[in-house]
Formats: structure tokens, C-alpha cells, sequence
């Protein structure tokens, strides 16, 4: 299963979360306790495997930043958290590798969500970046066909029962694996993405073994 770690601010929890078998990184650029410029990004991206999934989150920004700043600091795909329109998400996803579009839980637009121009769609609280838990049942309208990504209050603590209930392709984490804002703590980082783990092989009836695994290859879904 897909995991993510968003709100990076800095190049040794981005280095932290690849160590502990996380297969994406998020940076935030839009207004946020985590947010961070494109030219420090720049320079963590340089440092990360290629097989990590380096994202730029963005929120009701021009469509052209967006593709600027993705293809300048050489990240791989935009997420677009703030209920852009269709014609945005369509031309940055025609200009950037991947695009994963966020909307909020019980958001009617995600009934069609099949039907978007996006590798990825992420599903957060009604208020993203809360960090608030919502109702998983509401990811329940969703298409099967989409490659959902759960977020929202998500910790090492709950992320088992959610997997469980949504039964997502991927999961999306930021303050629930904080020490404080912008800061990650390993001991969080390394049991979410345990329990993660520990859970999908539950659901695929295998037995969890965290030692020597290689990174999830989210290509090879695509």
C-alpha cells in the first residue's frame, strides 16, 4: 500500500521518511505552518531516490505557478488541494508527470471521479489540514476504478481501523507523525508506516514482515 508523508520542511525528515519505507514525500507550498520555498525543495529533491514520489501541494494557486514550480524544482506530481476547477486540473495534468487531486470528504464532485484527467485522488477531512478525523464511510461513493488516497487525522494509533474500513490504495499523513509543526518525530514515522504495512498484509491474508522490504513501486499500478 501507498504511503505518503506530507509537510516535509526540511531534508532530514524527508530523508527519515524514505528510510522508513515511506513512497512518497509531500512539500506544502501554500499558506501553512509547513510551508516551504522551491528553492530549499529544490535541493532536498536532489538527495532522495529516484523511486520515492516527490509532490508539491498546492492550494488555489494560478496553474501556471503550479507547473512552474513542479517542473523547476524537479518534483513529480502536483496535488491540488484547494477545489481548482476542472479546466486547471486538466492543464496542469497536461503539463506535469502526475497529478493528485484532493477535495474534501462528502465532496458530491467525487462520485466522478473516474472520469478526471489525475493519476491519484486524495480525500481529506471537510476542513484539509486540520488534521481532523472524519467519517471513513464517506469515501464510500467513490469509484473503485480511482486510486484513493485516504488523509485526514490519520495517526499510528487509527490508521489501522481506517485502512480497514476505506480500504484505500494509498494513505496521506502529516501532523499525526509530528513532534511539533513542520517537524517530524521517527518513532511516529516509523509506526505509522508499520502499522500501514502491518494492515494491507493483514487484508491480503499474508503475514507482515518489515524487515528488508523495498519501497512500494506506485508505478507499476499505473
Amino acid at each position: 500500500m501507498f504511503v505518503k508523508i506530507c509537510g516535509i520542511t526540511n531534508e532530514e525528515d524527508a530523508l527519515l521518511a524514505v528510510a522508513m519505507d515511506a513512497d512518497a514525500v509531500g512539500f506544502v507550498f501554500a499558506p501553512s505552518p509547513r510551508q516551504v520555498r522551491p528553492d530549499d525543495v529544490r535541493d532536498i529533491v536532489r538527495r532522495l531516490p529516484f523511486e520515492v514520489l516527490t509532490v508539491g501541494v498546492f492550494r488555489n494557486e494560478r496553474p501556471e505557478r503550479v507547473v512552474e514550480v513542479v517542473n523547476t524544482v524537479g518534483l513529480r506530481a502536483a496535488q491540488l488541494h484547494g477545489g481548482e476547477p476542472d479546466s486547471e486540473v486538466e492543464y496542469v495534468a497536461q503539463r506535469v508527470p502526475a497529478v493528485i487531486r484532493a477535495l474534501p470528504a462528502g465532496d458530491k464532485r467525487l462520485a466522478g471521479a473516474a472520469g478526471w484527467p489525475t493519476d491519484l485522488v486524495l480525500v481529506d477531512s471537510p476542513d484539509p489540514g486540520s488534521g481532523d478525523v472524519f467519517d471513513w464511510s464517506l469515501v464510500d461513493g467513490v469509484p473503485t476504478s480511482v486510486r484513493l488516497i485516504l488523509a485526514g487525522g490519520l495517526t499510528p494509533d487509527n490508521v489501522g481501523a481506517a485502512v480497514r474500513r476505506a480500504r484505500p490504495w494509498g494513505v496521506d499523513v502529516s501532523s499525526g507523525v509530528e513532534a511539533s509543526p513542520g517537524r517530524k518525530d521517527p518513532v511516529k514515522v516509523r509506526e505509522f508506516v508499520q502499522a500501514v504495512r502491518a494492515t494491507d498484509q493483514e487484508l491480503r491474508g499474508q503475514a507482515y514482515e518489515p524487515e528488508g522490504e523495498p519501497p512500494y513501486d506506485w508505478m507499476a499500478d499505473k
